[in-house]
């Protein structure tokens, strides 16, 4: 088969990119947590955490599944104009958001016992609206084979959430509720200008226009590829959700310390974890335009090699990192979090260990599922993840309510969780075949309309 250069950049300087772009975001979002605890304490963390589970389902309905979804059809070749039908759809998605999470405020406070919770959200919420539209411009750019936008919009939200949150909790740090609200504004501020800035590189590209007008993209096609990435994103921000309610409830029968617990748990240990993870997020982005054409065209087996290449990958560069998770966790816990109690301090160093392994789950997890997107099988890492979604929150009441494990047991449930979706999503991709029932067109003389129809030379429409 005749290979294409591709216009955009390559797997490898994509992935570099986009995964440079992440892991600096995540170390800034890291840094973020040192001035930040040692401002709001472990019980600020606490409440910080508690607010994200509501804002993740939203941001989730209104932006995750976009960037992959879009960027799946403009590589794919048949999306044309989906940026423009995604601005108007998932636009009006994310302001319906921004109103919901605005009227759960009070209702989502008095579920989880923390009056402080409610302003939080109503600062919080207009960051839904703007990140549904900063990730059609990014999905678009992943498309296109172009990972710089991506990269520079994380890194410009982080500095100016940084910037901002240091500075608003620090004016009100004699008032804890208004402290960790403060923060929460400096997320909608940083949404606000990164969107911008995302919007001035989108209207300035130099789009080629095509000889003649196709039709647009229709919103069947967007959503097709979209509700399943929607449903596989929701799944984690849910699980969340009820595990901060359900682990903090079951928490209070044994501590008078709950919240601070599920904080130094959420607030720090997760954190840490992530980073390696985010390092990885550019095999997954980077993958979708090197494995969409190959599936779209029917050469299933060169679209599986590539994404065996992703995984490969994924696992030389998170195996050292979990490794050095677990070996460095003392250290880490001393730069990132030194303001925190030294009991404090020693549950989060085993908590660090617990989860090390979870940076390479959760890294192939994140690859995997991008692979089976790209692939033309969203539906099935999407059950992937209500399965171990559901798992995670049930081995975490179980492990807190009837063993002594305590906090250690939504640690523990983690590992179990994700080990499961790796398997489950590998054995997807393996179980994968060729959808169109016969070899790919070794001589390329078949081209795919933008209605979907396939072509062949002689201009004879074909199923």
């Amino acid at each position: 088969m005749k290979k294409t250069k591709s216009a955009g950049q390559s797997f490898i300087k994509g992935a570099v990119i986009i995964s440079l772009g992440g892991f600096i975001s995540k170390v800034l979002g890291a840094i973020y947590r040192i001035p930040l605890t040692n401002i709001l304490g472990g019980e600020g963390m606490g409440i910080y955490q508690m607010v994200y589970p509501l804002y993740c389902i939203l941001l989730t309905v209104s932006a995750s599944g976009i960037p992959t979804g879009i960027a799946r059809l403009v590589s794919s070749g048949r999306g044309f104009g989906a940026e423009k039908q995604a601005f108007r759809l998932y636009g009006a998605v994310g302001l319906i958001g921004t109103c919901v999470m605005y009227m759960l405020a009070a209702p989502l406070a008095k579920i989880q016992g923390e009056p402080a919770i409610a302003l939080c959200c109503k600062l919080l919420c207009p960051s839904v609206f703007f990140v549904s539209v900063l990730s059609v411009v990014r999905g678009y750019f992943q498309g296109k084979g172009n990972m710089y936008p991506t990269a520079v919009t994380e890194i410009s939200e982080q500095l100016i959430k940084v910037a901002a949150g240091v500075a608003l909790s620090y004016i009100f740090r004699n008032n804890l509720a208004l402290a960790v609200a403060s923060t929460l504004l400096a997320v909608t501020i940083s949404e606000v200008l990164a969107t911008a800035l995302a919007a001035l590189w989108y209207y300035r590209r130099k789009a080629k226009k095509p000889l003649y007008t196709p039709a647009y993209v229709p919103v069947s096609s967007i959503l097709k590829y979209t509700i399943p990435l929607t449903l596989t994103a929701i799944a984690m921000p849910v699980s969340q959700l009820a595990e901060s309610i359900i682990a903090v409830r079951l928490l209070r029968e044994f501590s008078a310390g709950a919240t601070a617990l599920y904080g130094v748990f959420s607030g720090c240990a997760v954190t840490i974890i992530n980073l390696p993870v985010s390092v990885t997020y550019g095999l997954a982005a980077s993958s979708v335009p090197q494995i969409s054409p190959l599936a779209e065209s029917g050469d299933i087996s060169g679209a599986k090699k590539k994404a065996s290449k992703a995984l490969l990958i994924t696992l030389a560069v998170s195996l050292p990192a979990a490794a050095g998770l677990f070996v460095f966790a003392p250290l880490a816990t001393r730069l990132i979090f030194g303001s925190l109690a030294t009991a404090e301090k020693e549950i989060l160093v085993k908590l660090i260990r617990i989860m090390a392994v979870n940076a390479v789950t959760e890294s192939l997890v994140q690859t995997s599922s991008a692979c089976l997107t790209s692939l033309g099988k969203p539906i099935r890492s999407t059950i992937t993840q209500w399965v171990t979604a559901i798992l995670r929150v049930a081995l975490t009441a179980v492990l807190i309510k009837f063993t002594s494990l305590s906090i250690y047991g939504a640690a523990w449930a983690a590992n179990c969780a994700y080990l499961v979706a790796t398997l489950m999503n590998f054995w997807y991709i393996i179980r994968v075949k060729n959808s169109k029932g016969g070899k790919p067109n070794e001589n390329n003389t078949d081209r795919i309309g933008f209605n979907g129809r396939r072509y062949n030379a002689a201009g004879k429409s074909g199923a």
